[in-house]
């Protein structure tokens, strides 16, 4: 069907040629979507607006980058001095990112909660987890081209990571490095990858939209539309709802962008990379910490299994295990808001996500409950009971209890236990056993006061 405001003569016998105009007027114009959408749906354009705004960004920014070792850090300095609004460009692409991963997460907890991975919708649930890693993969990239301390090692880090597979692990490593060390050559694959990898989410988004049609959007009240009194067409009222939320996230954009740009990152960044120096503490950027903290949660070997290995195999594990959600869940009510039980272990998922990044951001042997002079003093006391024993020709170490302190790592062991217990078998068990509450006969029910009679 053509749209009916293509009056322009060249316009409609282009369209006559390539529907072009009339496949955007059905698709974001007379789409039906359903009338009770709230603003927690509103992330997922913010997300798309996120996307356009990193890539024509990074776009002039490569204009300008070098590159090479030896002249990436200059170069990032000379696009904050020298380039016209280059301070601008680049303050809005790094905090950029940052707002991207708050908008994704804030749209994959809607997505728990309201039930979106549930049939119809299992296959555009698992190409938003495709776009999920593919941004992590393109942010830690990224991460890596200023080529400050942070950078270096955290590069280092992470790809040394692949060498606890075995066999492989190391061919992987050398392989991503392009030689035997984080150099030159690293930085050239990241830098190419880096460009390239936002145009391969550009396309996995295509196919998210084309998926999210297919069935149409999910709803608060997680129930099928029964029919035109259920929906209403995408415009005018979504795209105003839509411009309202996005003006609102551009105040909070702005405020980072211009009175705390650097707040997200860290100061180590500004310091040129050195390979002879690491840095006291190695951390990632703060969207990556609580699988982070997942990674070091695991500082204990299994059987033949090394530690480094199951840390690697838990963090990748955790992102991979959304991919089961639609099974895993076994409840027939698709939304939150029918589950009593259910939302106040949402809830208790989001703090333990929270607590991760937390620990995440901390050394993980630093001590959490006692402060550091009194764990030094009960060290102290231990080792003098030790050297008095031996003194006395008895074995120190079964003589004196040696002081337990509470460590940051703890906190991270049991928060990653419960991360994994909610997806494997809190949300099975509870799926089977939960008495939810009744649902309305259709969206128009609680919209209005009266039901569909209300709607005459």
């Amino acid at each position: 069907m053509a749209a009916p405001a293509m009056n322009n003569r060249m316009i409609k016998w282009f369209d006559d040629r390539l529907p072009v105009f009339s496949f955007m007027h059905h698709q974001m114009h007379e789409y039906p979507t359903p009338r009770n959408l709230n603003y927690w749906w509103n992330f997922g354009s913010l997300a798309g607006v996120m996307l356009v705004i990193m890539i024509v960004t990074g776009i002039v920014l490569a204009m300008n980058y070098t590159p090479t070792a030896d002249l990436a850090f200059g170069s990032v300095e000379r696009i904050m001095r020298d380039v016209n609004y280059g301070w601008l460009l680049r303050y809005i692409h790094a905090n950029g990112a940052s707002m991207f991963f708050i908008v994704v997460y804030i749209h994959i907890f809607r997505g728990l909660f309201y039930g979106s991975y549930k049939s119809p919708r299992e296959v555009l649930w698992w190409l938003g987890i495709v776009i999920l890693l593919l941004m992590m993969a393109t942010a830690f990239m990224g991460y890596v081209l200023p080529w400050g301390q942070m950078s270096f090692w955290g590069a280092t880090v992470i790809t040394n990571l692949f060498s606890a597979f075995p066999l492989v692990g190391d061919a992987i490593v050398t392989w991503l490095w392009g030689g035997f060390s984080v150099d030159n050559p690293t930085l050239n694959r990241f830098y190419s990858l880096h460009y390239l990898l936002p145009f391969v989410i550009v396309g996995v988004v295509v196919l998210h939209l084309w998926a999210l049609h297919t069935h149409g959007s999910n709803n608060p009240k997680g129930i099928d539309t029964k029919g035109p009194q259920d929906s209403i067409p995408f415009h005018p009222y979504y795209t105003v709802k839509d411009l309202f939320g996005t003006a609102v996230f551009f105040i909070v954009y702005a405020a980072f962008i211009f009175f705390f740009p650097d707040y997200l990152g860290h100061a180590d960044n500004y310091i040129p990379a050195n390979p002879l120096v690491t840095p006291p503490h190695i951390v990632p950027e703060w969207y990556f910490l609580p699988f982070y903290a997942i990674l070091r949660a695991f500082d204990f070997d299994i059987w033949f299994m090394p530690a480094k290995l199951l840390g690697v195999l838990a963090m990748f594990a955790s992102i991979l295990i959304l991919f089961l959600l639609p099974w895993l869940d076994t409840s027939r009510v698709r939304s939150g808001t029918f589950r009593p039980i259910f939302k106040w272990f949402f809830v208790i998922l989001i703090i333990d996500c929270v607590v991760l990044g937390y620990v995440g951001a901390k050394a993980p042997n630093d001590p959490l409950i006692a402060s550091e002079e009194t764990v030094a003093q009960e060290n102290e006391a231990y080792n003098a009971c030790v050297a008095k024993a031996d003194e006395a020709g008895k074995v120190g170490e079964d003589e004196c209890d040696k002081p337990f302190v509470v460590q940051y790592v703890h906190l991270g062991q049991l928060a990653t236990l419960y991360y994994f217990f909610h997806f494997l078998l809190l949300l099975p068990i509870l799926g089977r056993t939960e008495r939810t509450l009744p649902l309305p006969t259709s969206i128009l029910e609680p919209v209005t006061k009266h039901g569909a009679g209300a709607g005459k």
